[in-house]
């Protein structure tokens, strides 16, 4: 970044794995920011405004008031905002194309597996109201095989892409919930080792706390409205 950002980007969010990944991002990179709580369990992902800045009506977004050329620019998907605020900062995303290519291996690996699937392992194990035991053992053993995927390739290199990248900042908010997702951490020595190192960084620490207390207002588990907006509802339109 050629100049200090002096207006603060707009972090559209609510605590969750997708949502760590920016809040983290920006506090690794020293990007002043403000946040506008998006509330997933009361359908604020639905209102108009939010839909201007993410139309899949996902958090979280971004709107950087200093974007290309000093133009105002938003961003969804969790991805595409880590790859923005890495080129625009130059920082945790190679410039050089064999770096760069390294670290988009793992982040879409990330975004496409670990993060769907792990998800859908929250879900069954979780949320469902009915407990299907084909779709439980399905993506719990999903999760189990991605986890060994990751564990392999941390047996020699202390993160994903070598040098700490947005790659391990997309997957650390997923990863610390093993528990969650059926998994036995002790299993995979070296995703567990990696955890350490990610989690023990001040500004991962920083970015997982922001408005942790948003987190335990709603019991997704148990609250039906909740349970309707993320799991039933369909947006007007």
């Amino acid at each position: 970044m050629s100049q200090p950002q002096s207006r603060p980007i707009q972090l559209h969010y609510w605590p969750t794995p997708n949502g760590w990944k920016i809040s983290i991002m920006l506090e690794e990179c020293g990007l002043p920011y403000e946040v506008i709580p998006v509330n997933i369990g009361r359908g604020e992902q639905f209102k108009p405004e939010f839909l201007a800045l993410s139309p899949n009506n996902k958090m979280p977004a971004i709107l950087d008031p200093e974007g290309p050329g000093g133009a105002p620019i938003s961003v969804f998907e969790s991805g595409a905002i880590l790859q923005y605020l890495g080129r625009k900062t130059g920082l945790f995303y190679p410039a050089d194309e064999r770096g760069r290519v390294e670290v988009e291996q793992w982040l879409f690996w990330q975004m496409a597996g670990l993060g769907p699937m792990a998800g859908q392992a929250h879900h069954f194990r979780i949320y469902a109201p009915e407990k299907i035991p084909y779709a439980i053992e399905r993506y719990t053993k999903e999760v189990h095989r991605l986890y060994g995927v990751m564990d392999r390739r941390l047996a020699d290199r202390p993160f994903l892409a070598g040098d700490y990248s947005i790659a391990d900042i997309a997957c650390i908010g997923w990863a610390k919930l093993w528990e969650r997702q059926g998994q036995d951490i002790k299993e995979f020595p070296h995703v567990a080792g990696w955890l350490e190192r990610v989690l023990a960084r001040p500004a991962v620490k920083r970015g997982l706390a922001l408005n942790a207390e948003d987190r335990a207002k709603i019991d997704f588990a148990t609250d039906a409205q909740a349970q309707s907006v993320l799991f039933g509802q369909r947006p007007a339109g």
